[in-house]
């Protein structure tokens, strides 16, 4: 593995409200980049309480602008809600602002409800177009597209080459990415029914391109440590409720957490919420260290993004910290034979 990095939705928990959770995201951004996490991932989401980077790339041009070295970018742009050139070009003027540090990762899911999709989309068109739409987007950013002969230019954004990587939790974009000859990113932090499966599909049927030689695969965890194993479950459970009440459609802010999590959520919700977000760790260091250990070495990633959601901000980036020394020290460990 070569990199380790941090996906951020940035929580707005009970108490506190969004203007709380965009400073919140800045510090542990900061904090992020002093651990030694590669990138710092942001993602589009509208319409949830809990949720306050809806204004994806705004909010990717802040922290951007908070941080020094670390690549920031978007885990993901859901593209069926933008036309290719605003994302271009929004893109375009990010990396234009922070010269090789910006990253655009694509997805082809609404990031919320359908009523809301149609807000932000105005007309739902029937057909899929996300592959036509991810290599205009491509094509935005070449060269190519900075002729004057060009009738349509992305500006800022032409000549800019903004890395994009194809997001699934499925073996669509699997696919896609190998086809296009793009690194992907599985979403294993809350659907990893799939993973193996997708893994193998995308790099048995990689394609080269001219952005990439070979295949690139980031697979997600979620990560929740603390100083010892108890205090970690008892934190990890807000994203547990959380994750609960968005299944049964009562979305909210992150919730304070509890240590009776079978009294809080029904018996038959709950063994779905430990299937969804199965692929995680959760514990003390050392407990930590052996769960994603045994991740890295099933999956074999390129990169690991890690994600997590805990009420407290301290307890979070205590949380990220201790995950950034177990993931230093794996990264330097070979792989398993």
């Amino acid at each position: 593995m070569q990199h380790f990095s941090l996906l951020d939705l940035s929580p707005i928990p009970e108490g506190h409200t969004a203007a709380d959770a965009l400073a919140a995201t800045v510090d542990l951004a900061r904090a992020a980049e002093g651990f030694g996490y590669h990138r710092y991932w942001l993602a589009e989401h509208h319409n949830m309480p809990g949720i306050a980077s809806a204004a994806t790339a705004v909010l990717i041009g802040h922290v951007a602008s908070q941080t020094r070295r670390m690549r920031i970018g978007a885990g993901g742009i859901m593209l069926p809600n933008h036309a290719p050139l605003v994302i271009a070009e929004q893109f375009g003027t990010l990396a234009t602002l922070y010269p090789g540090r910006i990253d655009l990762g694509l997805g082809r899911a609404p990031g919320t409800d359908m009523a809301t999709a149609r807000a932000l989309r105005r007309h739902m068109a029937p057909e899929d177009s996300f592959p036509h739409d991810v290599q205009e987007l491509i094509g935005y950013f070449g060269n190519g597209n900075g002729t004057a002969a060009a009738p349509v230019r992305a500006i800022p954004g032409t000549g800019t080459h903004v890395p994009v990587w194809i997001l699934g939790s499925s073996l669509y974009g699997a696919q896609l990415a190998a086809y296009l000859g793009l690194p992907y990113a599985f979403a294993s932090h809350f659907a990893p029914a799939m993973l193996g499966q997708a893994l193998e599909v995308y790099r048995r049927s990689f394609r080269p391109s001219d952005r990439l030689e070979r295949p690139y695969v980031m697979m997600a965890a979620g990560v929740c440590a603390a100083d010892s194993d108890d205090e970690a479950a008892f934190l990890r459970s807000s994203q547990m409720l959380a994750f609960a009440r968005l299944r049964t459609g009562q979305p909210g802010k992150l919730p304070h957490p509890t240590r009776d999590l079978d009294r809080d959520i029904p018996a038959p919700i709950l063994a779905q919420v430990r299937q969804a977000l199965s692929c995680s760790a959760t514990g003390a260091a050392a407990t930590v260290r052996d769960q994603l250990a045994a991740l890295i070495d099933t999956f074999r990633p390129d990169e690991l993004m890690i994600t997590g959601m805990i009420h407290d901000h301290t307890a979070r980036v205590r949380s990220f910290e201790i995950a950034a020394d177990v993931l230093t020290d794996l990264c330097e460990k070979p792989p398993a034979a």
